[in-house]
């Protein structure tokens, strides 16, 4: 049997778009005398779609389109259609996949665990069905599952999530091949895990797998495509792009004989971090109705590496700068926000913010000149939100905004300041990966792209003569080890400090992190690298009274 897969990229909500995408890949899947052809988890409708799912005018959307446009081409093609969608029943919510063939759907096959961790939330929305049922496609007996559905394998996960593994239900009835419909988003080392995870079952059931996912970027996730097929000896046969859709082809008779060529281990490194970033920009951009981006350039290795990865994602041409020195701005941070300018290609204006930050002080000090505290300092800051905020108003271009993981878990930004825009490219970039980034870019191209003395400079948010960051915060060096335990890892103070950290600093860091709740609950959309990342995923309250510093 021939099955095309297609890896698509969906606008979450955007039904009608989607499905023309749909139905242009099934095209493409019969030109190529495809047997079958396989879409995604939810590809109508898109993943997450979240709270639109409480409307049933958008279920009811979704399952017109599926019965009117999706179910006739199975029966003027005589080829089917497996695809992931809503399915009501018994006025209960399920997320499915439909076996659509010969002008009607032949079999439905409902999702059985459902995430309620991090960023995912289903357990809102869908319930959990034990239908777990094989299809026979052809002569060939096939157990169809929805993403989550293979994440609970007891022999391979230590501390499985669930209490039931689906997969035990459906190879007890001895299926050849398992297709996955998936929207899996990435973060750091998920490629790893995923291949080996497969691997195992594959090599457990002695079954080909199939595992499609979704490609592109919603709001803060990022899904990596990164699409895979797997003989029965667990040997990976092809993996699919991690950054654009693509239709690729499984002829199931490879699935069942040695690999001719074992596909290699995928490289989930400082390159896939680029690349997925990029991604999101670029289609947070245009999902939003962005063409363009405007960012402040303050001479500093965040900014820099934002705009590198903007330049990249929207093209130079699109990304618009703006220098806004400040009485205490030094003339090597203005050189260097220069130079970025011209390496990139991209477009900058200069406005200084002398003048009205003077006029500013004047007026909230009573004439009585600066004070130097931390007040004025956020008003500086603000201002040059203010003035990005104008620009991207008048002008049409959404404001990025430029800091990075560790200044914001720390609370080392100003709210309605740097933190003023709509995406936050490097939120969840821990300030030594920036550095990472930064030296990355610059190799990648063979060229000096990012300043070597951006690189080398000590960071400063130079709101005061001489300001370093350190001033104020742990080198990052020991910062970020501890807000990867505390943020990613859960670890509490005394296990941190068991691991070899100062204890007055870590608790210095923990307090910082927490009092800092409030600024987070207002900051923009962050694009996720990271298992744990600030944004949907963190839920931890404002108000409390809870003290483990």
């Amino acid at each position: 049997m021939r099955i095309a897969l297609a890896q698509l990229n969906p606008t979450i909500g955007a039904l009608e778009q989607n499905l023309r995408k749909v139905k242009a890949y099934y095209q493409k899947g019969l030109e190529k005398k495809a047997d079958l052809i396989v879409f995604t988890e939810l590809a109508l409708p898109g993943y997450p779609p979240r709270d639109l799912l409480n409307y049933k005018g958008f279920i009811d959307k979704e399952r017109a389109l599926i019965t009117d446009e999706l179910i006739p081409l199975t029966a003027q093609s005589g080829v089917p259609i497996l695809i992931g969608a809503n399915h009501r029943r018994d006025n209960r919510l399920y997320n499915a996949a439909l076996f659509l063939e010969s002008g009607k759907i032949k079999s439905i096959h409902l999702k059985t665990l459902l995430p309620y961790f991090d960023v995912f939330d289903e357990t809102r929305y869908y319930n959990s069905s034990t239908d777990g049922q094989i299809e026979m496609i052809g002569d060939l007996p096939v157990a169809i599952t929805v993403c989550e559905d293979i994440w609970n394998d007891i022999a391979y996960f230590s501390e499985p999530l669930y209490d039931t593994n689906p997969l035990e239900k459906l190879f007890a009835q001895d299926p050849r091949l398992l297709i996955n419909l998936s929207a899996s988003p990435y973060h750091y080392g998920k490629h790893a895990l995923r291949e080996d995870m497969l691997a195992f079952l594959a090599q457990k059931h002695n079954t080909g797998i199939i595992y499609l996912n979704q490609v592109g970027a919603n709001d803060e996730l990022i899904f990596d495509g990164s699409s895979l097929v797997f003989n029965n000896r667990g040997e990976l046969l092809y993996r699919a792009p991690a950054d654009k859709e693509e239709l690729f082809i499984v002829e199931t008779a490879n699935l069942f004989k040695p690999a001719v060529q074992i596909v290699p281990p995928d490289v989930d490194d400082i390159g896939t971090i680029k690349q997925v970033l990029e991604l999101g920009t670029k289609d947070y951009l245009s999902k939003t109705g962005f063409k363009k981006a405007v960012l402040g350039l303050s001479g500093g290795i965040d900014s820099a590496v934002v705009a590198a990865l903007a330049a990249e994602a929207l093209g130079p041409e699109n990304v618009l700068g703006i220098i806004m020195p400040s009485p205490y701005s030094s003339r090597h941070s203005r050189e260097d926000a220069l130079e970025l300018v011209k390496n990139l290609g991209i477009k900058s204006r200069t406005i200084r913010i002398d003048e009205p930050f003077k006029t500013f002080i004047n007026l909230l000090n009573n004439g009585k000149g600066p004070v130097m505290d931390l007040a004025e300092e956020n008003l500086q800051a603000r201002l040059r939100g203010l003035i990005l905020m104008q620009i991207s108003n008048r002008e049409g271009h959404l404001a990025l905004v430029t800091g990075n993981k560790s200044e914001l878990a720390v609370g080392y930004s100003t709210l309605y300041g740097d933190m003023a825009g709509g995406l936050a490219i490097i939120s969840d970039v821990r300030k030594m990966m920036v550095y990472e980034l930064a030296q990355h870019i610059n190799a990648l191209y063979g060229k000096t792209i990012i300043p070597e003395r951006v690189i080398e400079k000590a960071p400063s948010a130079e709101l005061r003569p001489d300001q370093k960051d350190e001033d104020s915060l742990p080198p990052y060096k020991q910062l970020d080890p501890i807000l990867e335990l505390y943020l990613e890892k859960n670890y509490s103070p005394s296990e941190i400090i068991a691991e070899g950290h100062d204890e007055k600093t870590v608790r210095g860091v923990i307090k910082m992190v927490d009092t800092a709740e409030y600024k987070r609950r207002q900051a923009a959309v962050g694009l996720r690298i990271s298992p744990y990342s600030f944004g949907a995923g963190r839920r931890a309250p404002v108000a409390r009274g809870f003290e483990h510093y």
